[in-house]
């Protein structure tokens, strides 16, 4: 499989990876041949990259850290959470903490995979899909950093439901300027409600938009007052955010410009040492995106290094027709070479 530009897309190449919709219904299938129809409804649901089937890339897996069925299971956890949650209903923590338990499954018997987070954006699942990677990516970092199960189960739990104060409208007249009125409040205030919920939970929605530096929001405390939950929840937000175009429009950014985005704010921003964890777990190059090498050769990732993920390996082909050599060059022990370039 290769990740290119929907721009890029022809009529006819087939799907690789399943897009689904907010409630984790399938929307188009992988394998399916894409029509002209096809790519124009995916430009206009917000699709802006797509996973296609190359012969020469057949072979190139992408290794998920959940299943198909977790997924699944927390999209349809989260809209009936949100959608309670938005007419004023009561949800179930029960069924949240199960679908957590769940994914933590998933997350401790694939610890070793790198997070490539390659599920398709859409306009309809773009919160949702938010929510399920700032709690993967979130998980990831806790298990690194050695918290125990309940600590985890916690904290995934926190970084779930960390927006979850965006999904309540406002009080007539009230300013979203006023910090009062902030979503990180009004999340702690759902989730403090919730007495089955460790009151970290709550706290970890609030304090998810503070900063090292006292210069964060919604009450401007520094390190030393932020709990470690929300400073791991902190990295994962950004991180997604920033490849994902939320927060204030923007374009999204390639992985690799994003983790240089999110280094740039060690210590000012964000924690250090929740920073070198986050490296070492998330893919800068998913498998199936071409680049360009400092030999100027193009290539497409295909495979990764736990422990160096800006050195993965590349397919490099020249030649066509039945003329074709191949080569695969490992930058973990081609030391110097480099990715010069994405070629998105």
């Amino acid at each position: 499989m290769r990740f290119i530009s929907i721009e890029d897309i022809e009529p006819g190449q087939y799907l690789g990876k399943t897009v689904y919709s907010a409630t984790g219904t399938v929307l188009l299938s992988a394998g399916i041949q894409l029509t002209v129809f096809m790519i124009n409804t995916l430009k206009r649901i917000g699709v802006t990259m797509l996973y296609i089937k190359d012969p020469d890339f057949d072979d190139v897996e992408i290794e998920d850290v959940l299943s198909e069925a977790t997924k699944k299971a927390v999209f349809r956890e989260m809209n009936e959470t949100l959608e309670a949650t938005r007419s004023g209903k009561e949800w179930s923590t029960k069924k949240i903490t199960g679908s957590i338990d769940t994914l933590l499954n998933d997350v401790l018997n694939n610890k070793e995979v790198l997070i490539q987070l390659t599920d398709i954006r859409t306009e309809d699942n773009a919160a949702y899909m938010h929510a399920l990677n700032v709690c993967l990516i979130s998980s990831m970092i806790g298990v690194n950093m050695g918290l125990n199960y309940t600590q985890l189960k916690d904290l995934a739990i926190g970084a779930l439901l960390h927006d979850i104060g965006k999904t309540i409208p406002l009080p007539e007249g009230a300013l979203q300027s006023d910090l009062k009125n902030h979503h990180t409040w009004r999340g702690y205030e759902i989730l403090r409600h919730k007495r089955e919920f460790n009151l970290l939970i709550a706290h970890t929605a609030l304090q998810h938009h503070e900063q090292l530096d006292g210069r964060g929001i919604p009450r401007g405390i520094d390190k030393d007052e932020i709990h470690l939950f929300p400073k791991i929840v902190a990295v994962a937000n950004m991180y997604d955010n920033l490849i994902g175009g939320g927060g204030v429009r923007r374009r999204p950014l390639l992985p690799h410009e994003a983790c240089e985005r999110l280094m740039a704010c060690s210590e000012r921003e964000l924690d250090h040492d929740v920073l070198v964890e986050f490296t070492r777990i998330v893919s800068v190059y998913p498998n199936g995106t071409a680049v360009r090498l400092s030999t100027k050769e193009t290539g497409v990732v295909v495979s990764q290094h736990r422990g160096l993920p800006g050195r993965p390996v590349i397919r490099i082909i020249r030649g066509t027709g039945d003329e074709l050599d191949v080569t695969e060059v490992d930058l973990a022990t081609e030391t110097t070479l480099f990715i010069e370039a994405v070629l998105a």
